[in-house]
């Protein structure tokens, strides 16, 4: 056992460790000493808690340190970058499942004896980290299942959901006077059980009715969650350690959302009232996703062609690209296109791929220098003077109906607008949407080339070719 001093001074070094990894990944330059930094101010406060703070059942904690540690271990090795977004989502899951069952286990406990205002406090403080936890488990489970495909990602809009949403909120309201009332007297674990019903029901229904071009909110917002949850543990186990943590990822997480839904011209209670892809629109492009005219295909040979003959060129990444495993490639294009004195640059909408980031880190993975990486905001105005723009397994962020159609499900997102350069080459299996589910005016443009095929096929060509 070591002292509880050696404990807060371990506690206020992990802390610190915490704030500079935050500050490391916020530069793709620093990422990885950021996450250097995470790792040790975790151990750290691991070996803290462990050694200065329990007191008891060391094999039954030993057991459980080895089991999840080799469980994620595992998964992290066997999880490839284009399932990391649904890796997260299933993370976040286990948060707030950790938030609710210490929430649980607190009240639960005989030996903590409080009355009074203290009792009231602890109360309150249980109660909304399981409600937050539980909202964020069940949340999480939905976007797990929108991210990985095993349900759509067009947004379930219930008739009446948002009187559905009040009717919720209102009885966690009064189910909070009640176990808070009851507890006093000894009791309150039946109005606890009902909110932790009405608080899964919640996150199932809010994450549901949320369309798919939306998603990367969602993942942010669903870590801010999470981090919240973990907070009120703090509180409940009163762990100085926990709370700011906690209160470090909530605020983040919030933070992130905010800026993706300003990059996105959105407001984060509308993404959370309905999301991207609803059913309200009344154009082709909005609704039926049906096709709007002819398409000028190309082969790789002649893709090449036209890359190699460019003096600009700007290559935008989707989740496509990520699927196909093409980073390495692109990659090799750049280098090669570069050798031949074509300036090549990159550019990054902020929802691009499913997850916050995934395309910077992808492109990081296959040593793109980051200096010809740029966010939308530093490249949308240069499109004009752009030769050839390659979209790679794109959609819905390079979508013109966003700025041209009142009544298209993405209308007011800010887009990449490549279709205003020379030409622009997009690469896409098939005619099929975008995750939001709305056809692309970019693919029947009369500068607009489209090579068909999987990336991880037709780009080996290109390269070949040039």
């Amino acid at each position: 056992m070591i002292s509880s001093g050696v404990v807060t001074a371990s506690y206020i070094a992990a802390i610190v460790l915490f704030i500079l990894a935050l500050s490391g990944l916020s530069n793709q330059e620093t990422a990885r000493r950021g996450n250097w930094y995470g790792i040790t101010g975790m151990v750290i406060a691991l070996l803290a808690t462990v050694l200065g703070v329990v007191t008891n059942h060391y094999i039954e904690l030993l057991t459980v340190l080895v089991v999840g540690g080799s469980i994620g271990l595992l998964l992290a090795k066997r999880v490839q970058m284009t399932e990391m977004p649904e890796f997260i989502a299933i993370l976040h899951s286990l948060v707030g499942l950790a938030a609710v069952l210490v929430g649980y286990a607190n009240f639960a406990d005989t030996s903590v004896h409080m009355t009074g205002v203290y009792l009231t406090v602890h109360d309150v403080e249980t109660y909304l980290g399981i409600l937050i936890g539980a909202l964020t488990c069940s949340g999480s489970i939905v976007a797990f299942a929108k991210l990985s495909g095993r349900i759509g990602s067009k947004p379930l809009t219930l008739p009446g959901r948002h009187w559905f949403n009040l009717g919720l909120l209102l009885s966690v309201i009064w189910l909070g006077r009640e176990f808070v009332i009851q507890s006093a007297a000894g009791g309150g674990m039946l109005p606890l059980i009902i909110m932790t019903g009405f608080a899964l029901v919640f996150g199932i229904h809010m994450v549901l009715a949320i369309g798919g071009a939306d998603m990367p909110v969602v993942i942010s917002m669903l870590n801010s969650y999470s981090g919240w949850a973990a907070a009120a543990t703090g509180f409940m186990l009163n762990n100085d350690l926990l709370i700011v943590t906690g209160a470090l990822v909530g605020s983040s997480g919030a933070i992130l959302s905010y800026i993706m839904c300003r990059a996105m011209n959105r407001k984060f209670l509308s993404v959370i009232a309905g999301g991207f892809g609803s059913s309200g629109g009344t154009t082709v492009s909005a609704a039926s996703g049906e096709q709007e005219g002819e398409v000028s295909a190309v082969t790789a040979i002649e893709a090449a062609e036209l890359l190699g003959n460019a003096k600009e060129v700007m290559i935008i990444p989707g989740y496509g690209m990520a699927v196909a495993k093409a980073q390495q490639i692109v990659s090799e294009i750049t280098s090669t296109l570069q050798a031949k004195g074509v300036n090549v640059r990159f550019a990054i909408h902020p929802v691009a791929g499913r997850m916050p980031g995934q395309m910077n880190v992808l492109l990081a993975e296959a040593k793109v220098p980051y200096d010809i990486v740029f966010e939308m905001d530093e490249i949308n105005a240069d499109f004009p003077k752009v030769d050839v723009s390659l979209v790679i397994g794109a959609n819905d962020i390079v979508n013109p109906s966003a700025i041209d159609d009142p009544n298209s499900a993405l209308a007011g997102m800010p887009v990449l607008e490549c279709w205003k350069g020379k030409t622009s080459i997009v690469l896409k299996r098939s005619m099929a949407t975008g995750y939001a589910g709305v056809q692309n005016p970019l693919f029947f443009k009369d500068n607009t080339r489209m090579l068909f095929g999987d990336a991880k096929d037709t780009l080996p060509s290109v390269l070949e070719a040039l």
